[in-house]
């Protein structure tokens, strides 16, 4: 067993520096001076552990409601670094297309590294005038959960159209909401709390919801602002969306005749 200065120094290293590189050098000395470092696991377990948790969700928040035949997503705008803010009116919601829209909480260019592929898979999974917006998701996940370069990508993906509403992540999973509400983010147990309490108020829309939501999230989140971006997806272009895709499907069927 080493002299208990040797483990300080080790100790203060590892303080200092807190990187990979650090411990790895210092598991190498322990094998090279045939040495065993009793804390040395647990300090591993938990360096990896706090490297490969979605630090990306610490300072956002989205929320998608769905009520009726309208879908609202709302995001706030800060980027937080530490206990500092870096900017208050990062847009964190984004229109796909026309018919789908999408939310992030994670690392910003990882974030449009993602939409930029689901853009792709709905381009390649599309019917004329409707996208196949779960058939898309679920590729994305299967090539973000396997692909070498995609699965470092740091976020979590919020996307919607006129029927489904969808959370996407790296580990694979395609989620749909029971209720048609989804909160992601620091703040998005906040606001989902919110949102359902909300729900079933017959006289507050989706918009109305979503708002009053986002609000609750912002006073209760320290890393969530009240700059909102908004994103809709109005009843009245949804029923223009399938009126137009059963127009298209009927012409086919009479063409094949």
């Amino acid at each position: 067993m080493a002299s208990g200065p040797l483990w300080r120094t080790a100790a203060l290293l590892l303080t200092r520096c807190g990187t990979q590189r650090t411990l790895q050098g210092l598991e190498d000395m322990c094998k090279g001076l045939q040495i065993v470092c009793p804390f040395l696991p647990t300090i591993n377990s938990s360096w990896r552990h706090m490297h490969t948790t979605n630090r990306g969700m610490l300072g956002t928040t989205v929320l998608c409601v769905r009520k009726g035949a309208n879908v609202v997503m709302i995001g706030d705008g800060q980027v937080t670094q530490g206990a500092e803010i870096i900017k208050p009116n990062v847009r964190k919601v984004r229109r796909l297309g026309a018919n789908v829209i999408g939310g992030f909480a994670g690392a910003t260019a990882d974030s449009f590294t993602l939409f930029e592929r689901l853009e792709t898979k709905l381009e390649e999974h599309s019917e004329p005038f409707w996208s196949q917006l779960t058939r898309a998701a679920v590729e994305l996940a299967k090539a973000w959960r396997s692909d070498k370069f995609l699965r470092r990508l740091d976020a979590v993906m919020v996307v919607a159209d006129a029927e489904v509403s969808l959370t996407i992540t790296g580990n694979g999973d395609v989620l749909e909401p029971y209720d048609g509400v989804i909160g992601i983010g620091s703040g998005g147990s906040y606001a989902l709390a919110a949102a359902r309490a909300l729900l079933d108020l017959p006289d507050m829309d989706a918009e109305t919801i979503a708002r009053k939501a986002m609000k609750i999230a912002a006073d209760c989140c320290i890393y969530t602002n009240h700059n909102f971006t908004i994103e809709r997806i109005e009843a009245a272009s949804s029923e223009v969306v399938r009126e137009a895709a059963s127009m298209s499907a009927s012409d086919s069927f009479v063409a094949a005749i």
